[in-house]
């Protein structure tokens, strides 16, 4: 049996047969500059051209993909690579391929993820439109930095390189273009090493398969959803500190703020503002214990309130919330007693009351559903670990050139 190679270029294809060839013959050159022997992996993802043909003509191992989707034909092309070092690169020929010699290069040095720098290089003219590189890149790249508390000048460059030991801690899933955004925000979460280097950018040949604004949404969702403190925590907090204060004032009756009377109408706009708050902080703190019990996430705040925090201490919180609440009902019910059962003139500690009891149902509720998040899996109980997704085979749908 051959050894296996140092080096795999994967590179997904959708009809370029236009450039194809040409980028499959400049990643054989790349690998021969690097002084190491390597395979080039082209993944087919649906192409009703020539350019399976093509690529299997200049010497690539053509692996079809019909269920397209960029991030599926990496996860496809990384699942039937063998070599130690994976480079990826797009077809159209915009990618210096034959420079990943200095991407093998970093990862042998030690790095784990090295990325191209399209912004620190050149963008040759004609090669990326003006509102691609002056807004779409440098949002979404500032937004991935933002929210993951990383640092990288071109999060979505196309050509990249990741050691094949970092591909279970990477623990890829993405189908789509956001695939480029959760290598890069996994890698640092998981403290991985990563490295930049600059490159130049050039005109593609064909016709673009982009989306300009679907894409960009693909992005902008993805980031969101796993960043659970900017989705949830935020604004959740900030609708639940204000109703909290407003009712606050309002618990004994009316209040001249600024010349103006806020009344019982102003009093149930904070309980709603209250509800909401706690909801979304709810629906955070759920997606971040999700996150790290069932995708390996590691977040230490809330490991550490796991070790500190049991069930029952949420249910103890939720239960004083509900007595507090019921208190003040009965005090309202009291007085209302007193007064012969008239008109109920005590909307404010009603609400406030009500309001009470229904954060301490949430509580109660919320607390048995992340205990359900946090209860091991069979398969964890009896040690089973979850398998690497490279395979060391060649199914039938490869086509060896």
């Amino acid at each position: 049996m051959p050894p296996s190679p140092q080096i795999s270029v994967v590179i997904p294809c959708l009809n370029e047969e236009a450039a194809v060839g040409t980028v499959v013959t400049k990643a054989w050159e790349g690998i021969a500059r690097s002084g190491r022997d390597g395979e080039v992996i082209v993944v087919d993802n649906g192409s009703t051209d020539g350019s399976a043909e093509i690529a299997s003509s200049h010497g690539a191992v053509v692996v079809h993909e019909p269920r397209r989707g960029y991030g599926r034909a990496y996860l496809t092309g990384i699942e039937h690579a063998q070599g130690e070092y994976l480079v990826m690169a797009d077809a159209d020929d915009t990618y210096p391929v034959t420079e990943l010699g200095a991407f093998v290069d970093a990862l042998e040095s030690g790095q784990d993820l090295v990325l191209g720098s399209r912004f620190r290089g050149q963008i040759h003219e004609g090669a990326m439109p003006w509102s691609h590189r002056w807004i779409g890149n440098p949002i979404l790249t500032g937004m991935l930095n933002r929210l993951f508390g990383i640092r990288v000048s071109d999060a979505h460059c196309g050509m990249r390189a990741v050691r094949r030991s970092a591909l279970q801690r990477l623990d890829l899933h993405s189908t789509g273009m956001e695939f480029a955004s959760e290598m890069v925000f996994k890698a640092f979460r998981r403290k991985l090493a990563v490295d930049e280097i600059p490159i130049d950018y050039f005109p593609r040949k064909g016709e673009s398969k982009l989306s300009r604004f679907g894409d960009a949404w693909r992005h902008v969702r993805f980031m969101l959803l796993y960043s659970p403190s900017w989705l949830f925590f935020v604004p959740g907090l900030v609708l639940l500190l204000l109703g909290l204060a407003g009712m606050i004032v309002l618990a004994s009756g009316p209040v001249d703020v600024f010349g103006r009377t806020w009344q019982i109408h102003t009093m149930l706009a904070f309980v709603a503002l209250t509800l909401m708050g706690a909801q979304v902080v709810q629906l955070g703190v759920f997606a971040r214990t999700y996150a790290l019990t069932h995708y390996g996430e590691h977040d230490a705040l809330l490991e550490r309130l796991r070790r500190r925090i049991r069930l029952e201490h949420g249910l103890l919180f939720g239960l004083g919330l509900m007595l507090v609440g019921a208190g003040v009902l009965i005090a309202v019910f009291v007085r209302w007693a007193h007064a012969g059962f008239g008109a109920l003139g005590d909307e404010y500690p009603t609400a406030l009351g009500v309001t009470l009891a229904g954060l301490g149902v949430q509580a109660i509720f919320g607390s048995f559903f992340i205990g359900l998040l946090t209860m091991r899996s069979r398969r964890e109980e009896e040690g089973v670990t979850r398998p690497i997704v490279v395979a060391d085979r060649t199914p039938e749908h490869v086509t060896q050139a």
